[in-house]
């Protein structure tokens, strides 16, 4: 007789993706269950929710399917009546590309690709390329465990196969290029709409778990230098999903993450896990894709979010990633760098680093080294920063010689009119009068999962 284990599981439809499940957990015991779940392809979503969103709309079937697994286990399950009609409901997708399959086999196609999204949505198999091939969306990449094996993939959602496997990435991705050169583009090819409806299936319990948390204090408004540094992951996320002339591409470690613009002369490094004064940011710009760089900076981690979108934005329309090499920094392009400042009524000193503009509260600047500006390729002839001073900062902005004066101006004119946020922290303080606020950053929004085919 099989032990009974002080743990229940509801069974119910999701309440927004139409084919999705939802279980419930209660009991002592309540983790047997969620670890068996876990094991079979379920997301923990909330304390106590588990959610099941699969890209071939095949959740009912596995639902029951766990249901058997459970109850074996001696855990009590009870299925809800709209989740038990959608498990008993007979459905087929249309126009299926292999007519001859029976239902059964459908099932089994869909699994496999079902594995393949899992396999990559985890991590372990690494996309280094995609591309279309004039019917759907084919790839190369390399699974980071079963010995490195090197694969070919075709299609798309519950239609994605291996199509061939390559003993090597090296191989495989001279293969790819052979076949698919033109259309070839680095890294994963972007969510399909199923993709995203089944990640907002799995995160809509946010919301419902946020009530639960101790309310917080109403952020406040402070000068956009003293803001809070926020996501950045989710501000490059949101760029690169309102900017598809940026591609985006992961290296071999999780560490970063790279957005190449279409021209390939302009690159986006976002280095992960750094701490608050350590390089985040890197931005290159190429007059070629196989030449020099003509001018770069870089960004710590504390970088506040608004004044990183800011860049962004800039970068995204394109104006001024060309500038003129080869020659002196002149008066000209330092004025139009720090007009802004000048206007606001930055404090304008000479120190023996060169030339400052200070924040009339103290608290940010602007710092221009000509001696450094003889060397192109020097990281730091322009620092903008907050906090004691440029060589303290609590965050800071490094530039070389050539960076454009335009996308040093647009910096200039944020640091000295906009306004961001920050969590209040008792005991700090802020007595400087505010600016206009500036425009909140893009919100991202999840797709609306797809309806279900049948």
């Amino acid at each position: 007789m099989i032990a009974s284990i002080d743990a229940h599981v509801r069974l119910d439809t999701h309440p927004t993706h139409p084919s999705a499940v939802q279980a419930h957990l209660t009991g002592t015991q309540a983790h047997a269950a969620s670890t068996a779940l876990e094991a079979a392809g379920w997301s923990a979503a909330a304390t106590g929710i588990l959610v099941l969103a699969r890209i071939d709309h095949e959740e009912p079937y596995w639902a029951a399917d766990a249901a058997q697994h459970l109850t074996a286990e001696g855990i009590t399950v009870e299925i809800t009546p709209r989740l038990q009609e959608a498990i008993d409901e007979e459905w087929t997708w249309p126009n299926y590309p292999m007519p001859w399959c029976t239902r059964s086999k459908i099932r089994e196609v869909s699994d496999h690709a079902q594995k393949i999204h899992d396999d990559i949505r985890n991590g372990h198999l690494l996309i280094h390329a995609h591309a279309h091939d004039g019917h759907t969306t084919v790839a190369v990449g390399t699974y980071l465990h079963q010995g490195g094996k090197s694969v070919y993939l075709h299609g798309e959602d519950h239609l994605r196969q291996i199509a061939d496997t390559f003993d090597s990435p090296a191989e495989a991705l001279v293969a790819f290029e052979n076949a698919h050169a033109a259309e070839m583009r680095p890294g994963p090819a972007p969510l399909t709409d199923t993709e995203r409806a089944a990640t907002a299936a799995r995160s809509v319990f946010d919301v419902t778990t946020a009530k639960l948390e101790p309310s917080r204090p109403e952020p406040e408004a402070v000068p956009i230098y003293l803001a809070d540094a926020g996501d950045h992951d989710a501000l490059l996320g949101t760029f690169l999903d309102t900017h598809g002339e940026f591609e985006k591409w992961r290296t071999w470690s999780d560490e970063t993450t790279h957005a190449i613009h279409e021209s390939q002369t302009l690159r986006i490094e976002r280095v992960h896990e750094t701490q608050a004064r350590e390089t985040a940011w890197i931005v290159a710009a190429y007059e070629t894709p196989v030449s020099d760089r003509m001018w770069h900076l870089t960004a710590t981690s504390a970088t506040p979010a608004p004044v990183l979108q800011n860049l962004l934005n800039h970068l995204a329309d394109g104006d001024g990633w060309d500038t003129v090499i080869g020659v002196p920094v002149g008066e000209r392009a330092v004025t139009t760098a720090t007009h802004p400042l000048t206007e606001a009524g930055w404090k304008h000193t000479l120190t023996g680093h060169g030339i400052r503009w200070t924040s009339p509260d103290g608290q940010a600047g602007v710092r221009f080294d000509p001696l450094t500006a003889q060397a192109p390729q020097n990281p730091a002839t322009w620092t903008i920063w907050a906090g004691p001073d440029p060589d303290r900062p609590t965050w800071a902005i490094t530039a070389s010689p050539h960076t454009p004066s335009s996308l040093l101006a647009d910096l200039s004119e944020s640091l000295a009119h906009e306004t961001g946020t920050r969590q209040p922290q008792p005991g700090r303080e802020h007595r400087t009068r505010l600016a206009a606020s500036a425009p909140a950053a893009p919100a991202v929004t999840a797709g609306r999962p797809a309806s279900r085919s049948r």
